[in-house]
């Protein structure tokens, strides 16, 4: 079918091109119809895809061409006009770029603030598009000066959609969107092609009728057939992280870049519009770097708070806990306030997990955790899950009876859950080693640490569900 419907079709075309006794009016209903059918593959190819959005622009600007071709069509069959192109056809032909234009360089995993800037720019780029088109042309003529400048918009426009296109191609990494601007790319290609040679190799006199005219639905064709082959899964592509990043960052620059490039066609016959449009467009895309910079900062925000949080407890986690005591440490070496720290362990917690699960383990681990950020109430402390069933508490400007006690309320809190725990012991217990140090000329906290850890299993020889304290002299 992918290939049959496009050959059946230009067969179609090329027999009413012979034998037709009104050949030009059967053309341009071939004409008029091939984007139309290409449009409608399209939006047969959107159900269930995941770059449905962009078919479906490509889709509708298919649709305007058909309009601008249903357009021309009118003047010269019905107005037996042939001899001038009429203005509202051209802006069509034009405005078919504007979707594609959007879709290309306005993902649609944005937020919509930014998809809804990215919408401006391309209604102010419609709108610019109107006046330059209807500055050389009207509905009823366009002088041959006039047509130069219309046609050297639309050159622009399509080396623009067709490169932007094979870019995107080359940097897609899934295999949907990979298939989507493979497709895309095929289509404007072909398309940049035929509208050269259509706009620039024919002799300008050339009217529609002409086996020329076959040329036209070659674009059309190939997207139907590419759109009805049938979906093949295929493997993800590797693609270089700096290509996906350089497009990423690029291809916003589609939109203001053509509304740059129309003020700039404008500024000889409508200066004010295009100062408006060099404005737009330089305001947009900056409110859009601004919106998708905060974006980023509170993405880097929450993923740092993530990679410093325990993700069992909530409580922090090894590497928080680690940057913490060494700035701690630093600041009690300047101050020299005294600096305690607090291990934790539960006690015979193999045989918790043994008894009960994994699962119930988890669970104890957690309401151990609660009881122990519960019982530390200044913001300044850090309690943590040093490992496994190990937590670990870091008291900055605290001494070692302050410690102490803390310690000792801890333990307590821990026990007054009852928690049922495994036999022999009824309940879930905790032994604590506590160390405190007034660092003098050590460059780390590592003997605070070892200090600490012998206290804790000294608790743990000592009959556990205890507290032991050891301090370290400073030197």
């Amino acid at each position: 079918m992918s290939l049959l419907l496009p050959l059946l079709y230009l067969a179609g075309h090329t027999l009413a091109l012979a034998f037709s006794s009104h050949a030009q009016a059967a053309s341009f209903g071939f004409l008029t119809v091939a984007p139309l059918i290409a449009g409608a593959a399209c939006l047969w190819r959107s159900r269930r895809d995941e770059v449905a959005p962009a078919w479906i622009a490509l889709a509708v600007a298919l649709l305007l061409w058909a309009g601008g071709m249903a357009v021309n069509m009118v003047q010269t069959v019905w107005m037996h006009n042939a001899d001038v192109t009429a203005g509202v056809s051209i802006l069509l032909y034009v405005l078919y770029g504007v979707p594609l234009i959007f879709a290309l360089s306005s993902p649609a995993r944005e937020r919509w603030q930014v998809r809804a800037i990215d919408l401006v720019l391309a209604l102010v780029l419609s709108a610019l598009f109107f006046v330059h088109t209807f500055s050389f042309s009207t509905t009823r003529t366009t002088s041959a000066a006039g047509l130069d400048q219309l046609l050297l918009m639309l050159d622009i426009e399509n080396g623009l959609i067709a490169v932007f296109s094979l870019i995107r191609y080359l940097a897609s990494q899934s295999p949907a969107r990979r298939q989507f601007y493979r497709t895309q790319t095929l289509f404007a290609w072909v398309y940049l092609a035929v509208a050269t040679y259509i706009n620039h190799g024919e002799p300008a006199d050339t009217d529609f009728g002409g086996f020329s005219d076959l040329l036209i639905d070659l674009p059309f064709l190939l997207l139907t057939g590419l759109c009805l082959r049938p979906r093949r899964t295929a493997p993800p592509t590797c693609v270089s992280p700096a290509l996906s990043l350089l497009v990423q960052a690029c291809c916003p620059l589609l939109l203001p870049m053509s509304l740059l490039v129309m003020s700039a066609l404008l500024s000889s016959t409508h200066l004010s519009l295009a100062i408006a449009g060099f404005a737009i467009a330089t305001l947009g895309y900056g409110v859009r770097s601004v919106l998708i910079q905060l974006r980023t900062q509170v993405e880097r925000d929450q993923l740092d708070a993530l990679a410093r949080v325990d993700t069992l407890t909530g409580l922090a986690n090894r590497r928080q806990f680690d940057d913490v005591l060494q700035r701690e440490w630093q600041r009690a070496r300047r101050t020299g306030e005294p600096l305690s720290l607090l291990m934790i362990d539960v006690d015979h917690f193999k045989r918790l997990n043994d008894a009960f699960g994994h699962q119930t383990g988890d669970v104890r681990l957690r309401a151990v955790a609660g009881a122990l950020a519960a019982g530390s109430p200044r913001a300044l402390d850090l309690v943590a899950r040093y490992g496994g069933e190990e937590f670990a508490v870091i008291l900055p400007a605290t001494d070692a009876p302050a410690a102490l006690a803390l310690a000792e309320h801890m333990r307590a809190a821990v026990l007054d859950l009852q928690l049922p725990a495994a036999a022999p012991q009824p309940w879930v217990t905790v032994s604590i080693g506590v160390g405190t140090a007034a660092p003098g000329r050590q460059d780390s906290p590592d003997a605070l640490l070892a200090q600490t850890d012998a206290a804790l299993y000294e608790a743990k020889s000592a009959g556990r569900n205890c507290v032991i304290a050891r301090a370290l002299a400073s030197d």
